[in-house]
């Protein structure tokens, strides 16, 4: 290790030389109160900006041992972290002159959820903050004294500012560990009263714009209808009233543009803690709910789809059902199954991206096209032994069908963004078209496990090489995943994180012998044993990623096009 006082004497020396000679500061300096690493260089000074880290001891930071001991609040306070520093340095970004990226800065961007992230790291020993810098340049030769700028004055001023407990603002912090606390309190509720999602009245659930996630300005705030309203006592915000979502089957219902999908976006985004401002901090949702979808064109390997759809045309086999180019139907009838796997036991459906074929076949079809020529048997008829007989809920959306009132337990429809509870309204209608029948069976003996083959052409490559584009897909040795019907994936870093992930399990996990939701058991427990920056190559500079949840992790192995079974 040198000291500080060193890389200012290397810099020096390097001034006006060839850009490549910045490649020669890659280390670690001591800075008194933090160390300084430099991990990547950048090759110009158009390329992606250089890597670096801070690390400050623990005995100089000083946060409260009780606010990282426990994961959840670990996390939560890595994100309040990540945000003060971003905050600080966005500020001071291009100060420093030059050509192309000089004088950047720049760390992880968080959204309104709360996400693990390799960005900021606490632990006993200390806080690191993993982040970028451009460096400087004149042209593509070096420019020692705007680079020193940066790591002698700007930079000590923004890790004073962020990282060390005397100087922030303590109040802040202590709101974000005590909603932590109140939404890990709801979260374990949950289940406990039969619950499968809970919306706290005073919510705001309408976002700005479908390209803008942050709360809708003078929106209409949701308050659960009387008989649908449960009351949770909370650590710090004492007693909270919202509407509770009981297991089973819930209908969403109501009129276009009254706020159905809108409830059941926030549903779906309640599997992650949200910022305090965001409006939906107290929408809690099963953890491991999924939400389903159709994905014309998806690859699937080997899904016993066989409860949805069988004997089909030639013989094909639905019970080890794979192809390259998957129909509505037959994709929507593997992501359910897959969903299963994974551990999920809340299903969300919205009938606008649903295959029609998939969710029901109405009586006059059935007189047309008789039973022993459809191969699907639809949604409607499993949905009540996935719960009776599986313990798997769901959530739907029906604008434009009301068979399902048949097969509801609950009914809510949305009036102008304000939710009623109809049941006995929709049972008695129901009631006057009973010419809809459906199966009540038992849920059909299918395979439980897949177990992954190791990939042997990625085993024998040297470097992995990963990238992503946004978040709907990752490449991973020229291999392409396409991800954009997993609508839960909230940030391009969990979509990075995926294509680590996928690596680690293609050549270090998989053995054929373990199935894949005892391979992502093992690899969860190094995650949080050591943190994502054990997916690193040793002497590789950590890229920025966000934790992504089991289900899109096996949702993303189920995807890549190589694996095999």
């Amino acid at each position: 290790m040198k000291t500080s006082s060193e890389l200012d004497r290397q810099l020096k020396a390097i001034d006006h030389r060839g850009y490549p000679a910045y490649k020669d500061l890659k280390g670690i300096y001591d800075f008194g109160d933090y160390l300084f690493s430099i991990d990547h260089v950048q090759g110009d000074p158009f390329a992606a900006p250089s890597r670096v880290s801070v690390q400050v001891p623990m005995a100089k930071a000083g946060f409260p041992g009780e606010y990282y001991k426990e994961r959840a609040k670990r996390i939560t306070l890595q994100d309040h972290l990540t945000r003060l520093f971003g905050t600080a340095i966005r500020a001071r970004s291009f100060q420093a002159k030059g050509s192309g990226k000089s004088g950047l800065l720049a760390v992880s961007h968080c959204g309104q959820e709360i996400l693990e992230r390799t960005a900021c790291r606490v632990e006993e020993k200390g806080v690191t903050v993993r982040f970028e810098i451009g460096f400087p340049a004149n042209g593509r030769s070096v420019n020692a004294g705007e680079l020193a700028k940066i790591l002698f004055h700007i930079l000590p001023d923004c890790v004073h500012r962020s990282l060390y407990y005397a100087r922030i603002d303590k109040k802040a912090l202590q709101t974000a560990i005590e909603l932590c606390e109140d939404q890990q309190a709801v979260r374990a509720m949950l289940p406990q009263m039969g619950l499968c999602a809970f919306l706290a009245d005073g919510s705001v659930l309408p976002r700005q714009s479908g390209v803008s996630d942050k709360p809708l300005k003078d929106a209409v705030v949701f308050r659960s209808p009387d008989s649908l309203r449960v009351t949770l006592k909370l650590p710090h915000r004492g007693e909270v009233s919202g509407m509770g979502i009981r297991k089973g089957i819930t209908l969403l219902v109501g009129g276009g543009y009254h706020g159905k999908s809108t409830v059941l976006q926030a549903i779906q985004d309640g599997v992650y803690n949200h910022i305090a401002g965001d409006g939906r901090e107290l929408v809690i949702t099963d953890a491991g709910a999924v939400k389903l979808r159709a994905e014309d064109g998806r690859s699937i390997v080997n899904v016993d789809i066989s409860p949805f759809i069988n004997h089909l045309p030639n013989g094909r086999e639905t019970s080890h059902f794979s192809t390259e180019d998957a129909s509505g139907s037959t994709s929507q009838a593997a992501g359910l199954m897959e969903a299963v796997e994974s551990g999920s036991r809340l299903l969300l459906i919205d009938e606008d991206t649903s295959a029609t074929n998939f969710m029901i076949r109405d009586r006059l079809m059935q007189q047309v096209v008789s039973p022993g020529e459809e191969p699907i048997t639809p949604f409607i008829e499993r949905v009540n032994s996935l719960y009776e007989d599986l313990g798997v809920s769901t959530i739907l959306v029906a604008g434009s069908s009301g068979s399902y009132f048949h097969v509801a337990d609950t009914v809510i429809q949305m009036k102008e963004y304000e939710p009623f509870d109809i049941t006995e309204t929709a049972r008695k209608a129901a009631a006057e078209y009973a010419v809809f029948e459906t199966s009540r069976s038992a849920f059909p003996e299918y395979i439980r496990e897949r177990s992954p083959q190791p990939d042997r052409r990625l085993a024998g490559e040297e470097r992995i090489k990963i990238r992503t584009f946004g978040r709907d897909e990752v490449e991973i040795s020229k291999n392409t995943v396409v991800l954009r019907g997993l609508e839960q994936l909230k940030d391009e870093e969990q979509t990075r994180a995926l294509g680590y992930l996928l690596k680690e399990l293609l050549t270090k996990v998989f053995d054929g012998r373990k199935s894949m939701a005892q391979a992502v058991d093992l690899l969860e427990k190094t995650l949080d044993e050591k943190g994502m920056e054990a997916l690193f190559r040793q002497g590789d500079a950590a890229a920025s990623l966000a934790r992504p949840r089991r289900q899109e992790i096996m949702a993303c192995v189920s995807r890549y096009r190589g694996v095999k079974f």
